[in-house]
């Protein structure tokens, strides 16, 4: 599955993403044999446009895969449709422009979060954006598990521990070990004032200044004639 085009309320020098994987999220319910594949897009206006494939082996030509219950306030801007590759059947969620928080949201649509020892968290420092986290699949059997995570981002890719391509950062996870999930990624916060703005702030400062110099410089040379006392 390729990774989605990189294309709510926010603190001002800080964002947090405590996302927990929906790929761990459903594993209760879908006993390990499954297809979990994440595919998140970081824009530069720090939302996220992003894909997801929830599926299962396919048992009878009536079986559509785990059923997904939406949050009320997001149902609206994620389109799911059917999935059906590989023998696998199940859902395919598309969505664009959520925040952060409602990322987290939605992930949390498939299970209650505090069963799951697996959480990825993105947090702005600057201008960089830190990942961590880790995927617990210790207790997740082999047979037909296909559990994966792509995060493309709009800067450069200072150090992680997935594979890179083009801007893009991957990790599958093997079930029956505990994957950790590292990367640290550099890019203009939006937030921060442009180069532009402070530049034209500075003029307007230095601008002022000078005319009230000049004004001062001017009286002090001409001061104002008084006739003479008689």
């Amino acid at each position: 599955m390729q990774s989605p085009p990189v294309a709510g309320v926010r603190s001002p020098r800080r964002r947090v993403l405590a996302v927990v994987l929906l790929a761990v999220l459903v594993l209760g319910a879908l006993g390990g044999c499954a297809r979990v594949r994440t595919a998140l897009a970081l824009q530069p206006d720090d939302t996220v446009t992003g894909e997801i494939v929830v599926a299962t082996p396919q048992t009878s030509p009536d079986d559509r895969g785990p059923a997904l219950t939406l949050p009320e306030d997001i149902s609206d801007k994620i389109d799911v449709s059917d999935y059906r590759q590989d023998g696998y059947t199940g859902s395919l969620l598309r969505f664009s422009g959520l925040s952060f928080d409602q990322v987290s949201e939605l992930a949390a649509v498939a299970g209650p979060v505090g069963q799951q020892r697996t959480e990825l968290t993105l947090r702005r420092a600057g201008n960089r954006v830190l990942v961590t986290g880790k995927v617990d699949l210790t207790t997740i059997a082999v047979d037909k598990a296909d559990f994966q995570l792509k995060i493309s981002v709009p800067g450069e890719v200072l150090d992680t521990n997935g594979d890179t391509d083009s801007g893009t950062i991957s990790w599958t996870f093997t079930p029956g070990q505990v994957g950790d999930v590292r990367a640290s990624v550099a890019y203009d916060d939006p937030d921060a004032p442009s180069a532009t703005a402070w530049t034209v702030g500075l003029g307007l400062v230095v601008l002022a200044a000078s005319v009230g110099v000049v004004q001062l410089a001017r009286r002090t040379r001409n001061p104002p004639l008084t006739p003479s006392g008689r």
